[in-house]
């Protein structure tokens, strides 16, 4: 577990030490693969498509964070930033708690599940059991109480947005098109599909694919109508308070109109009326979640492909990585056959 990185000092007093071309929270908007642990004077960060171990970290507390990083980055670097003469320099990492490095990632990448985990039965990527997820997180916190002593404990706060979910449904209906027939005198006069970003909504919410949107535009006698439906996620229930519904953002012609999607069985669905058919986007947002523009289709996918191979990881067993499949994604792996 070694890499090189770099040592800089800015001007308002925060230190970053990172490996090329790794993620920092200084960043701007974070990519959807990116793993963020909240540390004693700062934050780590590694990124999940590359395959970082050793993590960046951007330092708003010296005096805290010399607690632990010579056992994250070795003694060579917490003397060099003791006496570092120049405003960065490059170094070679030498751990001294290899084992507490990977119990780090392993936090902040169940942390990073607990958000971003990509479950989806078009897909066939089964959902990750929250209570074992939040459990192996707990534990983890405390494997790691040298780095994250201190700091916040992200699980109330995230749990509050988490969604509660029953088990799955045996018969989970995919048929999109489970809301409101469509009249018989109506005509379709276009359709469409696609994803959605990730961002933008809860977890648990929607199926994460990139075909569980459909959309279309229908002309009834007198009336346009734009009927959008979402695949809901996995074992999600029908209790979903009103203020999590997820809305849908229709760009038609030179206009953007809304509609609120409501859960009709296992699907979001709603509609609204348009002087137009010439429907271009349909984004879904939750108000007061996430920002649009950022975690497109190709880093999507990218990280179903991640999720999907850790699964067959899980499954096949006898791992002992530093990134080895959580206990979650081991029952989700046993369950496998049964999503």
């Amino acid at each position: 577990m070694t890499a090189t990185v770099t040592i800089s000092r800015l001007d308002d007093g925060v230190w970053i030490i990172a490996p090329e071309g790794a993620p920092t929270v200084l960043d701007g908007a974070a990519q959807v693969d990116a793993l963020l642990l909240e540390v004693s004077g700062g934050h780590l960060t590694w990124s999940l498509l590359a395959g970082q171990s050793i993590p960046a970290a951007v330092i708003d507390d010296l005096t805290l964070a010399q607690e632990w990083i010579w056992a994250v980055y070795g003694e060579r670097i917490a003397l060099a930033i003791d006496e570092l003469d120049s405003d960065h320099t490059e170094l070679e990492v030498s751990p001294a708690l290899p084992r507490l490095v990977a119990n780090a990632w392993r936090l902040g990448y169940a942390e990073w599940a607990a958000r971003w985990w990509p479950a989806s039965t078009i897909d066939g990527i089964a959902p990750l059991d929250e209570r074992l997820l939040d459990t192996e997180i707990a534990a983890l916190r405390e494997e790691c109480e040298l780095i994250v002593d201190g700091a916040a404990d992200p699980i109330s706060s995230d749990a509050q947005s988490r969604i509660e979910v029953p088990s799955r449904a045996v018969d989970y209906a995919l048929a999109a098109g489970s809301g409101p027939g469509t009249p018989a005198s109506a005509l379709v006069l276009a359709r469409g599909s696609g994803g959605w970003d990730w961002r933008r909504c809860p977890p648990g919410l929607i199926d994460a694919s990139e075909h569980a949107v459909s959309w279309q535009v229908v002309r009834a006698p007198g009336t346009t109508t734009v009927r959008v439906e979402a695949v809901a996620a996995p074992q999600l229930g029908a209790d979903v308070p009103s203020h999590l519904h997820p809305r849908a953002l229709i760009a038609v012609a030179a206009e953007i109109i809304e509609a609120e999607l409501n859960l009709v069985g296992d699907t979001w669905t709603g509609q609204t009326t348009t002087s137009s058919e010439a429907v271009s986007s349909v984004d879904l947002y939750v108000p007061g979640v996430g920002a649009p523009g950022h975690g497109g289709p190709d880093s999507r996918q990218q990280v179903r492909d991640i999720a999907a191979a850790r699964l067959r990881r899980a499954a096949s067993g006898d791992d002992t990585e530093f990134d080895a499949p959580l206990l979650a994604e081991l029952a989700a792996a046993a369950s496998g056959s049964d999503f």
